[in-house]
């Protein structure tokens, strides 16, 4: 069995989930499954979480080598990314995001469907760049993307793959604030802390009520997404309308 990508680690009632595969953090089939058992076991804890990657990326996304192969494995990658963002936006607990560096496609996704998102400064670049690598925008995406940002930054990101630098990511609204590198985790670990004051309950109640539509809308797109990557794996094939 292969070293494990996903670590866990719990204090005072915070989880703090890191990816880091020693490379771009690219997202497999195998470390969805790791986050995913993560988040169970940080829920099982009754504890916040932290999400982090590793020095200078937080995830690159999709791994590429599973996306070219095609068959079921793709599949089965993209319906876990999709859906882990319906997870991680409904988990009882606050979750926050501290983003190392560079964060592209299913990464920005996973990033934004955090409570707080807290960017690192430094010569990094935030893009949903589907557009640029041939991909039809997925819709989770966009839902994703259209949750956070400014309208104006929305259309340039869905639309033109624009690759964000860290000030224009935090107008733009991938980011809540930015940081040097050294306080990325205490700054996390004081958010977190100052969070504990929160009637959990209340926090989960509210969070699912003001976020029910979204993640409906999350998982009845992740079909579509996927009917999309099935036909777009036939030669000539068009994507399946929003009506089909």
């Amino acid at each position: 069995m292969s070293e494990s990508t996903v670590s866990y680690r719990l204090a005072s009632r915070i989880a703090t989930i890191t990816i880091d595969d020693g490379k771009r953090n690219a997202l497999s089939p195998a470390v969805f499954e790791e986050i995913y058992a993560a988040f169970d076991r940080a829920e099982s804890d009754e504890a916040m979480v932290i999400l982090t990657g590793r020095d200078e990326v937080f995830s690159a996304g999709y791994d590429l080598k599973v996306m070219k192969s095609g068959g079921p494995q793709t599949l089965r990658m993209l319906r876990l990314g999709y859906l882990l963002t319906a997870r991680v936006l409904e988990y009882p607990y606050p979750v926050i995001a501290a983003c190392n560096g560079h964060s592209l496609a299913m990464g920005v996704f996973l990033m934004l469907s955090c409570d707080t998102v807290i960017g690192t400064r430094g010569d990094f670049k935030i893009s949903a760049n589907e557009v640029e690598l041939g991909l039809t925008m997925p819709r989770v995406g966009a839902a994703m993307l259209q949750h956070r940002l400014t309208p104006a930054a929305y259309q340039r990101a869905i639309n033109l793959s624009e690759y964000f630098d860290v000030d224009a990511a935090l107008q733009a609204g991938f980011f809540d604030t930015l940081v040097e590198p050294a306080e990325l985790m205490p700054h996390a670990e004081a958010l977190a802390a100052n969070y504990a004051r929160l009637d959990m309950r209340a926090h989960t109640a509210t969070k699912r009520r003001f976020r029910g539509d979204l993640i409906k809308h999350i998982r009845r797109s992740v079909k579509l997404d996927l009917a999309d990557a099935i036909l777009l794996g036939l030669r000539g094939a068009k994507p399946k309308s929003d009506k089909g």
